[in-house]
């Protein structure tokens, strides 16, 4: 039969890269299973009746007059999306299709209000008891006596209230106000909402979920897991689905998560705009769930899409390492990652002046000329990506421009003499001299000279591109123009 793939994320805030780790492990399965297959169905439920708890960063702070209020009630933001929970949910409904993820978004106002959870409100209410005894047992935790399972609205705001009776007849519930007085409210039209931990198991049940990835910080011992099982099984006479923990993304250097309300996440726009799809896949699924993952924006996506390639171009790959490509790439229809090392295309697309065609000339030069021929226009999408990545992640000592023109009087005599000396060496190798070659040509005046590799490289990369580090300084020179380099090393350019 069918089987019924769960993720779930409440859109308080920015959709983002920590939020991805649940719905791409989520779909992973769905993908292996339907590779095996196998019927499968991914619904990502939107908890957008859950009560705003918080303002964000980025929001005004006068969005704290709707604490309380769902957030499918809350104004937008922006004063354009139908809603608060819109104006977030917009970025990940734009990222599916990108990211390829074959899932049915189901919204969580939609269904209380269309009445898809009244069976599960009845049979909740109808076994409080046991559902108390779930939640003080397996959880260990004595509730108030006056505690319900549920939130009942209140002009316009959920509200914990004491229940005190349910008419089925008429699909109402009566419940205690503030003021200790009794009120009657429907509840097959969104008006009252399981509270949370029932929600959970509710969902499982009515949804029939067989498997549902969640954070470790649900799956502690007598945790929001654990008692969601005991609900379904006590009260809904269900399963539960099988659970797959998953350990946070954190940024590198920061000990907390991602976090929708610190505002210190990237956005699933702003990370497809920078970082090809097979590669978010790939940095999500290439350890296991329960692995703690960093997010480095420079030099860990320079690693990230190198080890990436590095395994796109085994010939003999592992089992593993087979499942992991095609879980990552899986519905694409060209590859945005060639065989070329990341920092060489970073370090060629700059040297070309960012000219793309340039750029595959200069690689035609080196030893990825054969790579240049067989993957062209896969270079070409993935220099679009360069270009995005240098402008907004790309760490400064990574950049670079050549300069238009170099000021002599920039140069002491001791380095004009050394990069004169330097050119009419270069002009001596052959044209297409490779960079170990001009590399040693460059290291013979420490060996005459007793320069220090300060000494060296410094002017040398100053009369370039106006700093005093860049590229692997050999095969930097190798791949610019002879006639111009020598020019330039004259200072004559």
């Amino acid at each position: 039969g069918e089987v019924v793939v769960s993720s779930g994320v409440s859109p308080s805030g920015t959709y983002h890269l920590g939020t991805l780790r649940e719905i791409l492990t989520a779909e992973a399965v769905a993908r292996e299973l339907r590779f095996r297959g196998r019927k499968v169905r991914h619904i990502h439920f939107v908890d957008d009746l859950d009560a705003l708890r918080k303002v964000p960063a980025g929001v005004p702070a006068e969005f704290k007059k709707y604490l309380g209020q769902p957030l499918c009630d809350v104004p937008s933001p922006d004063a354009q999306a139908k809603s608060y929970a819109d104006f977030y949910l917009a970025d990940l409904l734009a990222a599916q299709g990108k990211l390829r993820i074959d899932m049915e978004v189901v919204r969580s106002h939609e269904k209380y209000r269309a009445g898809f959870f009244v069976p599960a409100i009845e049979a909740t209410l109808d076994k409080m008891d046991s559902v108390r005894q779930a939640m003080e047992e397996v959880a260990g935790r004595k509730l108030d006596p006056n505690w319900s399972p549920i939130q009942v609205t209140e002009d316009g705001y959920l509200k914990s209230r004491k229940f005190l009776a349910i008419n089925k007849q008429d699909q109402t519930v009566g419940y205690q106000d503030l003021a200790g007085n009794t009120q009657t409210i429907g509840y097959n039209d969104g008006q009252v909402k399981l509270d949370w931990r029932v929600d959970w198991p509710a969902r499982w049940w009515l949804l029939k979920v067989d498997f549902e990835p969640f954070g470790r910080d649900h799956a502690t011992a007598g945790g929001s897991y654990d008692t969601g099982a005991a609900i379904i099984k006590e009260t809904f006479g269900g399963q539960p689905p099988i659970p797959l923990p998953y350990e946070f993304i954190n940024r590198s250097g920061q000990t907390k998560k991602m976090s929708k309300s610190a505002g210190e996440t990237i956005s699933l726009s702003h990370l497809l705009e920078v970082l090809p799809t097979e590669v978010i896949w790939y940095f999500i699924l290439r350890f296991p769930a329960g692995k703690q993952l960093y997010f480095d924006e420079g030099d860990g996506v320079v690693k990230l899409i190198d080890d990436f390639a590095q395994v796109l171009a085994k010939k003999d790959k592992t089992t593993e390492q087979e499942q992991l490509v095609r879980l990552s790439t899986d519905g694409q229809p060209v590859n945005t990652v060639s065989n070329i090392p990341f920092s060489h295309l970073v370090s060629s697309y700059q040297a070309a002046l960012k000219d793309p065609a340039d750029t595959l000339g200069v690689l035609e030069r080196t030893e990825y000329a054969q790579d240049v021929k067989e993957q062209g226009p896969i270079i070409e999408k993935e220099l679009l990506f360069i270009d995005r990545w240098l402008a907004k992640w790309a760490e400064d000592d990574v950049k670079f421009e050549l300069m238009q023109k170099v000021d002599p009087e920039k140069f002491n005599q001791a380095e004009k003499n050394y990069l004169s000396r330097l050119a009419d060496a270069m002009a001596k190798e052959p044209a297409d001299a490779d960079g170990d070659t001009l590399h040693k040509v460059i290291y013979q005046f420490k060996q005459t000279d007793g320069f220090t590799p300060e000494q060296l490289f410094v002017p040398l990369y100053r009369c370039l591109i106006g700093k005093s580090s860049g590229p692997r300084a050999g095969w930097f020179l190798s791949i610019l123009p002879r006639e111009w380099l020598l020019k330039r090393l004259r200072l004559e350019e």
